[in-house]
């Protein structure tokens, strides 16, 4: 247990490696998810478009909310934000940093699902199938306007006895997927665009300022995740001490069982220091509440 406490601490770190890793893994996991997902649209006027935008955007926001879950530093960022003034002011630019950095991270996944979707053509053809104009082919010329709806909507369904043999299905077909190719190579065109620019930009900014904003973001996480480490120790020893406090009290309770217990000269020397003097319950709430509401400065 205690080693895979370790390995969840560990990738919830600050360190922009491992969630890059981890945004990387989310996105090869929605890749495969999609491959798997087995699509199968209702082929109805009425849920046509509801199932096939549903597919579309419904699991990136999922994907979306799991990459700000596994992001420590969303949390961080809020308690930041959300914290007293203290006596530390809080910047601005180093939340505005943070907050940049979980939203690119947490993007990832979402953008290549949306992507990876528009590509394949199935979830835009499922959901637009009904708003082509029946005009522009030449099965449904003949038709009524009821029956043209049904038919288009069952376009995504090819096994249907009624498109089985309609020549305009595949035309249909292709003509909402060309589309939707077009579209997912659009947005993927532009976002490689919008990188290239962004990398080959920022050295003409300030990056004095740049360096700040990183440095105190990452002190910001490595001081909660210390003060964590030391909230933990300190509580270790002093329910240790506790316990002891309890079974010396319980000694002569113990004598009669015919059990031995160290003199109070042989308890560890360290305890007392490494308590620093903190030794009651209201103490350590006060020291709690003072972090809290009055931010030490730096």
């Amino acid at each position: 247990m205690d080693r895979f406490r370790m390995i969840f601490q560990y990738f919830q770190s600050n360190s922009e490696s491992v969630m890059n890793g981890i945004c990387g893994l989310l996105a090869l996991a929605s890749v495969k998810m999609y491959t798997c997902f087995d699509f199968s649209c209702p082929c109805l006027p009425r849920y046509n478009m509801a199932y096939g935008l549903g597919i579309m955007f419904v699991p990136p926001i999922a994907l979306f909310l799991c990459g700000l879950i596994l992001n420590r530093q969303s949390l961080v960022m809020l308690e930041e934000w959300q914290r007293p003034q203290g006596h530390r002011k809080k910047d601005l630019a180093v939340i505005r940093y943070m907050c940049s950095s979980i939203m690119q991270r947490a993007m990832v996944a979402p953008v290549v699902w949306i992507i990876v979707t528009l590509l394949d053509g199935k979830c835009l053809i499922c959901a637009f199938s009904g708003s082509v104009d029946p005009e522009k082919f030449v099965a449904f010329a003949n038709t009524s306007p009821v029956q043209v709806q049904h038919l288009l909507a069952k376009v995504p369904c090819k096994d249907d006895e009624l498109m089985r043999n309609n020549t305009s299905r595949k035309a249909v077909s292709r003509y909402l997927r060309c589309w939707s190719q077009a579209l997912g190579w659009s947005i993927l065109l532009i976002l490689i665009i919008a990188a290239f620019l962004a990398r080959w930009l920022r050295p003409c900014f300030n990056q004095a300022t740049l360096l700040q904003t990183r440095h105190w973001s990452n002190y910001i996480d490595i001081e909660q995740k210390i003060f964590e480490e030391t909230c933990c120790e300190h509580s270790r020893l002093f329910a240790h001490k506790c316990i002891l406090h309890f079974f010396e009290s319980m000694r002569q309770e113990i004598k009669r069982h015919s059990f031995s217990l160290p003199r109070k000269g042989e308890e560890a020397e360290g305890e007392e220091d490494l308590l620093r003097g903190i030794t009651d319950q209201d103490q350590v709430n006060k020291i709690l509440k003072m972090w809290y509401y009055e931010k030490p400065p730096l």
